[in-house]
């Protein structure tokens, strides 16, 4: 089940909602166990059999943490259980994501599980934090399992650590304001998803799939520029919408994206997009490998074993590995002293720079094999043939307004004028709120008209 679907919209969401707010607030743990319910069923709709998986994830990290409590004065057996904690999980992820990349196909076939890409890193946190004591052990099994399962990130992100959430899993509140302010928060990422990311992507897949010889390079230099849109509309939007879901039911996400087109380096860019991902693997793999503490050459080396491992998780393909690489030699590139030359220059260069950067990264990233990338790099650098007339072909009114919305919605520049408007005092506060409302009343009834109109999604 996907969050933009009618299904989901009109008789899952609904439904839930009714349960939990009919059970009153003073009991949470009966709350706590129908989202936990819902939640199964949501992570079930689609594949019934992966929900035995889950559970035995919980089950097992159940366990790790109990013991890992027990053994709390004795840091041996603690190190050996956090040592099965981290076998187990990453055992769990390696079969079944890259059992088949790694046999290639040639022995059994293995069906990759939604989400657990996401659920896996989110369960670690909470057993690397239990080793180091940053956290208490979770006694109750049902509280850890709603962790986990919880159906607003579950199979989109951003990676919720349990710290973030510790304590709302025993006590949280929420009102009107809050609720209503989750309704609006999830009506944009809807609308980013249904509006945006869906209407860039047939262009997108359009192009991409085209022979070399129907690209010329202005057609190529589109395909990836809705890409690039598709891409960000689609995954800030799941974690809008991931947000908004939590603030209805009483939790707060920490954000997962800050306009990353804006960047002026490939390091801030990685500081503003993916944030959840990005901090992930800062505290449990590069702070672990010595971060940059241990001289300039392994800080080097960390960086690059970190972007290949950023790479492999998006996905079992080797070019997921070379996107991964491909940012690595960037960061690197920075730190050595490239980073102080853009520092010097003009920000505009440095946004230039990066943007380009990225989306010659996103080739790597889309593209069906490195070959395929490799044309469709060679295809935007050709520009003897630069075919403007055969991109614009490529459009329609629709599809122009939805890039040039695009574009704009990647920016900060209404976020700027909501400050704008909210510096006037009460006066722009409430003419944010009656904007915004109703913005989000005719967003969510495009979004429906697209949703019931396309199969597209």
């Amino acid at each position: 089940m996907i969050f933009s679907s009618t299904l989901f919209l009109f008789i899952f969401l609904p439904a839930t909602l009714l349960v939990y707010y009919i059970i009153p607030s003073k009991y949470l743990k009966a709350r706590n166990i129908a989202l936990l319910c819902a939640s199964l069923v949501f992570y079930a709709w689609g594949e019934p059999k992966n929900i035995i998986l889950m559970l035995l994830s919980i089950v097992c990290n159940y366990l790790f943490g109990i013991l890992m409590g027990k053994f709390a004065e004795n840091q041996g057996k603690k190190r050996l259980v956090l040592v099965l904690a981290v076998v187990f999980n990453l055992g769990l992820l390696g079969y079944f994501k890259y059992w088949n990349l790694f046999t290639f196909g040639m022995l059994w076939k293995v069906a990759l599980p939604i989400g657990i890409s996401f659920y896996t890193f989110q369960i670690m946190s909470y057993v690397i934090d239990v080793y180091r004591g940053e956290v208490a052990v979770q006694r109750s099994p049902f509280k850890l399992g709603l962790y986990l399962t919880l159906f607003p990130q579950l199979i989109a992100g951003p990676i919720v650590r349990y710290a973030d959430v510790e304590i709302a899993l025993s006590e949280r509140t929420t009102d009107l304001k809050k609720f209503a302010s989750g309704v609006r928060r999830f009506i944009v990422g809807v609308s980013k998803k249904v509006l945006i990311a869906n209407v860039v992507a047939l262009t997108a897949d359009n192009i991409f799939a085209m022979d070399t010889i129907d690209r010329p390079a202005a057609t190529a230099w589109l395909g990836v520029i809705c890409y690039a849109l598709q891409i960000y509309f689609d995954f800030s939007g799941y974690s809008d919408m991931a947000i908004g879901l939590g603030r209805m039911f009483g939790f707060e996400f920490l954000e997962n994206f800050d306009y990353p087109y804006i960047s002026s380096s490939v390091r801030e860019f990685w500081r503003r997009w993916h944030m959840s991902l990005s901090t992930w693997f800062r505290d449990y793999l590069y702070i672990p490998l010595g971060g940059n503490r241990r001289g300039t050459a392994r800080t080097y080396i960390n960086l690059m074993i970190v972007f290949a491992c950023t790479g492999f998780w998006h996905g079992a393909s080797w070019s997921f590995l070379i996107w991964g690489l491909y940012h690595g030699v960037f960061l690197v590139a920075e730190r050595v002293g490239f980073g102080r030359v853009l520092d010097r220059l003009p920000k505009f260069v440095g946004q230039i720079y990066t943007l380009l950067a990225v989306l010659f990264g996103w080739v790597l990233f889309r593209a069906d094999t490195l070959g395929a990338a490799l044309t469709y790099m060679g295809d935007m650098l050709n520009f003897a043939d630069f075919g403007l007339a055969n991109a614009v072909s490529q459009l329609d009114n629709l599809k122009s307004i939805t890039i040039i919305a695009g574009i704009i919605g990647s920016t900060p520049i209404i976020a700027a004028a909501k400050k704008l408007l909210e510096k006037r005092g009460e006066p722009g506060e409430a003419t944010v709120s009656v904007l915004s409302t109703a913005a989000c009343a005719v967003l969510f009834c495009f979004a429906i008209v697209c949703l019931t109109g396309s199969d597209y999604n």
